[in-house]
């Protein structure tokens, strides 16, 4: 994964799963290609918590053609970061990881890729973004408290704290129930009448159970209003309650980076909620050459593309590029 020049037939932006799917399918059709991250490789994979467990099995995430054997029914975000590895490695993926998009200039062919490092020179580019990197704020006062986290890694700094967890998803469930275990008094505050259908099916009893029991307090119907240093004011049916607080988890949700597709002329089929427009046979948006892959192209519908249903992307959009080939020569 050295790098190497900065002219090739595809540029692809995002090093996630779907990311190197797109470089795959440029090596199978014997098109050059580089991969621009700003992070680390699966940068988003790597920023999960750190005893996650996948809802996939692991033959759902496989890309390439790399078998992904996991020591359990699911695969564990540590052997996710090893499989992701081990397929860039197997198809000698070029990855220039650390090193930031800025814009992209030019027309299908000959576009003009800026980055914090330089520049690069793409006949097509495609952006696979994904969502993890940019969360759904709550827009309350005290959401800018230090205490305040929309990431969670890992359970043990919160140990003996009063914690609020609000959402009712996965990850809410999910960090509630690993506070409750390092002896967090935790709080759910949850804006629907009941934790959200696709909680993980041997999760949810758990989850359920601390809830009945009281070891974890619920708040159903209810919003937080307003953080402070040591409270937070949570709306109920009832009427405003206030919580003693040490630190509060906003596991609300992501969304990709709207104004990087809005700086490179990516038009919305709808603003709000704000979804990018595409061509579904093709995933090409409104400027020509430059395609969407993956989670991003749902826009904040974050739970309709994922893994196991995106890694088909990368072929449709390499059976059109390869009809309106054009390869790029050198700059």
């Amino acid at each position: 994964m050295t790098k190497g020049d900065n002219t090739c037939d595809v540029l692809i932006v995002g090093a996630g799963p779907i990311g190197l799917a797109c470089a795959i399918e440029a090596r199978k059709r014997n098109l050059s290609h580089v991969i621009i991250e700003k992070g680390c490789v699966v940068n988003s994979i790597f920023h999960y918590p750190t005893n996650m467990t996948f809802f996939s099995t692991s033959d759902r995430l496989e890309i390439g053609e790399v078998p992904f054997i996991s020591h359990g029914n699911k695969p564990t975000r540590r052997e996710a970061l090893e499989y992701y590895r081990r397929v860039a490695n197997a198809w000698k993926l070029n990855i220039h990881t650390f090193e930031k998009v800025l814009d992209i200039k030019g027309r299908a062919g000959n576009f003009t890729i800026t980055t914090t490092q330089g520049h690069y020179y793409a006949g097509r580019v495609i952006i696979a973004i994904g969502y993890y990197d940019n969360p759904n704020r709550l827009n309350i006062p005290g959401e800018n408290l230090e205490k305040v986290r929309h990431y969670f890694t890992e359970p043990h700094p919160y140990a003996y704290q009063k914690v609020a967890v609000i959402g009712a998803g996965n990850s809410a469930v999910d960090v509630a129930l690993e506070l409750y275990r390092v002896g967090a008094e935790v709080s759910m505050i949850v804006r629907e009448s009941e934790l959200k259908e696709n909680i993980k099916y041997w999760v949810k009893p758990d989850i359920e159970n601390r809830i009945k029991e009281g070891h974890i307090k619920a708040y159903f119907n209810s919003s937080v209003k307003k953080i402070l240093k040591k409270q937070i004011v949570v709306q109920t049916p009832g009427g405003q309650i206030i919580l003693d607080n040490d630190f509060v988890f906003a596991m609300t949700g992501y969304h990709p980076d709207f104004e990087f597709l809005r700086k490179i002329g990516v038009v919305f089929q709808t603003e709000e909620p704000p979804t990018p427009l595409f061509d579904p046979q093709t995933y090409q948006t409104n400027r020509s050459g430059i395609y969407l892959a993956g989670v991003v192209c749902g826009g904040m519908d974050t739970s309709k593309y994922f893994i196991e249903n995106s890694r088909q992307h990368a072929e449709l959009i390499f059976n059109d590029i390869e009809k309106k080939q054009v390869r790029v020569g050198k700059h």
